[in-house]
């Protein structure tokens, strides 16, 4: 039978079975004697036998102890029974029993019924048979109900209410993996991952180990046992497993390093376990662990919770089943981190991990695919030009540049366009990178006058060094947190000379060195500068060992150890040192940005009142002021955000 002929199972609420129980115990109170419907009253044995003598009783229902009495309905009209209710709980008449009493001596009770019986005083009177199993059930019942809730919900917890099993208590150790084979709907192929060559290239030829592995088991090579896919967020590791899963012909198990972790101890190394068996029943297979730091983190690390650390041995199991004694080479174990610094160096050896594949920022070229396969679902302009758009966005990953197209096409709905054009996607781009306009934002003409001083300050800077990236447009509307933003052509570098981090945080100083200029008073408007020229310099003399009096050493530590340590790599002697090298090299810039523009105050001021008349300006506007930036040696139509 097919899996969609399958016939469904019949949910029961758990509702409708506690209801059940509910009324079959008030049917039993109603048979056992209907006390769970009406009011009776109790009345006495003297009492009673004056109403049998005057001859209201109509008839009598009673066992060794108790007896019920059933009144005439001429007797119920009387006023010493008024007490009596005439309408029972479900509003109908009542017909009794009316009284209840309590008989003493059996013997004389029934010879007083027999009497008035044969005086016709009364109609008939009923011995109830003793009930020994309904008392016994009575009795029992509650236990009986218990017994079946607790065996309801046992079922209901060792049940396969969630995929896998995973939810269950009794299956919490099972493993939280996604099956994916030829059954699956995966849409996902190498031709949707645009970019990204050479992981491609490594990727594709992990699928080809595990489609033809005779190819290369027969020269006396071994399959690798696992790839790693380490780069920065966004950059598509995840999209690249997903065409893993689309393009293999064998099963493939998703999920997260996070769902190993639990509150239960043991659980991890359980699910661990299941997932290799799993995994091994239907190889050859594909296990894939997205961000594998959740449970690969180096271990003795900042191990505060004990010795019996879940985490650690979650990671001894995952260890033990990639290459310990008894595996196999049938499952290949592919993972994904973006914090490959802190795993463990046993989970980075060949043997495990045999591969690491670098997934990098795309360059231009790789940009270019990148919005190719994102502007397929876009109405867009005939003239759109994807070169153009690939230099615009220098440091964009694949997310970032996927989220350009959806706000550009955003933008462009909103503007009633039929179709997305180059300015939507330079909107954009302003978008994410510097957040959304405040037109309507309240600024005196004194702080407008300020911002447009700092603004221009970068600007001229920037236009006079040569190392400095180019300018772009500098706006002085309101932008997300920031009051004012120049835009730059940063120049895609692969390595970075002293000069060139100079001329930067000289250009980056420019803003408050022309306050000092203009206003010889200085704001807190340049507190993001500040923030970006003191990690700069810091990372100029601790890092890359770019200082004299510091010389040729680095702290910096790749492994990502240092982040445990309570303690830092210098003396406090050494740190002084930091600190004072910092403070001058920072002051030096500064003072290097007054000089030039006190060299250039007026052009400072004019370039200040085009942008206080206009708000935005643009290159050919610096162009006018300053002539030809005589350090271009290309045009600078990239834009982003300083």
């Amino acid at each position: 039978m097919s899996k969609d002929n399958k016939p469904n199972k019949t949910k029961i609420s758990p509702w409708l079975i506690y209801g059940g129980i509910l009324l079959i115990f008030l049917a039993i109170q109603l048979v056992a004697g209907g006390s769970a419907w009406q009011d009776l009253k109790s009345t006495s044995l003297s009492n009673f036998y004056k109403y049998l003598d005057s001859g209201e009783v109509d008839k009598v229902v009673f066992n060794k102890s108790t007896a019920k009495v059933y009144l005439k309905k001429e007797a119920l009209a009387k006023p010493e029974h008024e007490k009596v209710p005439k309408k029972d709980l479900l509003n109908n008449e009542n017909s009794g029993p009316h009284y209840s009493l309590e008989i003493g001596n059996g013997e004389l009770f029934q010879k007083k019924l027999d009497d008035a019986l044969a005086a016709g005083k009364l109609n008939s009177y009923d011995p109830e048979a003793e009930s020994m199993w309904g008392d016994l059930f009575l009795t029992l019942l509650p236990i009986i109900v218990l017994v079946a809730l607790w065996i309801f919900m046992m079922r209901r917890m060792a049940g396969g209410g969630a995929a896998g099993g995973g939810g269950q208590i009794f299956n919490i150790g099972k493993s939280k993996a996604k099956l994916f084979d030829e059954k699956n709907d995966i849409k996902v192929t190498f031709k949707d991952v645009a970019g990204l060559e050479g992981a491609k290239e490594e990727i594709q030829e992990i699928v080809e180990f595990l489609r033809n592995p005779e190819k290369y088991t027969n020269i006396g090579g071994k399959i690798p046992k696992g790839a790693l896919l380490v780069g920065p967020p966004g950059t598509g590791k995840t999209l690249l497993a997903k065409a893993v899963a689309g393009e293999a012909k064998v099963p493939f198990f998703s999920l997260s390093g996070s769902d190993f972790v639990e509150m239960f101890v043991g659980v991890g190394a359980s699910r661990v376990r299941d997932l290799f068996k799993q995994a091994k029943e239907k190889s050859p297979a594909i296990i894939f662990i997205d961000e594998i730091d959740a449970v690969g983190r180096a271990r003795g690390k900042n191990n505060f919770s004990g010795s019996n650390d879940e985490r650690e041995n979650t990671l001894n199991q995952l260890l033990t089943e990639m290459d310990g004694f008894g595996t196999n080479t049938n499952v290949i174990v592919l993972a994904a981190t973006n914090r490959a610094d802190v795993l463990d160096k046993a989970l980075m050896r060949a043997g495990r991990f045999d591969r690491q594949i670098y997934v990098d920022l795309p360059d231009i070229r790789e940009r270019k695919e990148i919005f190719e396969v994102h502007l397929k679902p876009l109405k867009k302009s005939e003239d759109l030009d994807t070169d153009f758009l690939a230099k615009q966005t220098p440091g964009f990953s694949g997310a970032d540049i996927a989220n350009v197209c959806n706000e550009a096409a955003l933008i462009a709905a909103r503007k009633d366009k039929k179709a997305v054009d180059k300015q939507d996607f330079l909107d954009a781009v302003d978008r994410i990178v510097g957040g959304l306009e405040k037109k309507n934002k309240i600024i005196s003409k004194e702080e407008k006058k300020a911002i447009a001083i700092h603004e221009a300050g970068h600007a001229t800077i920037s236009w006079m060094l040569e190392h400095a990236h180019p300018l772009v447009k500098v706006t002085i509307v309101p932008r997300g947190q920031s009051l004012g933003a120049a835009w730059y052509l940063p120049e895609e570098r692969l390595i970075v000379r002293p000069d060139q981090m100079l001329d930067e945080m000289c250009a980056t100083m420019g803003g408050r060195a022309a306050e000092k200029v203009i206003f010889d008073k200085i704001s807190t408007g340049a507190l993001s500068d500040l923030e970006k020229v003191t990690k700069q310099a810091r990372a100029m003399i601790t890092i890359y060992g770019l200082n004299d009096k510091l010389g040729n050493i680095t702290y910096y530590d790749s492994t990502g150890q240092t982040e445990y340590n309570f303690s830092k790599p210098y003396s406090e002697e050494t740190a002084k040192m930091i600190d004072e090298e910092i403070s001058l090299l920072i002051e030096s810039q500064y003072q290097r940005a007054i000089k030039i523009l006190n060299e250039n105050k007026d052009k400072l001021l004019k370039l200040a009142d085009i942008l206080i008349e206009k708000e935005v300006i643009f290159k050919d506007d610096l162009e006018v002021i300053f002539g030809k930036r005589p350090f271009d040696t290309h045009e600078a139509e990239v834009i982003t955000e300083a």
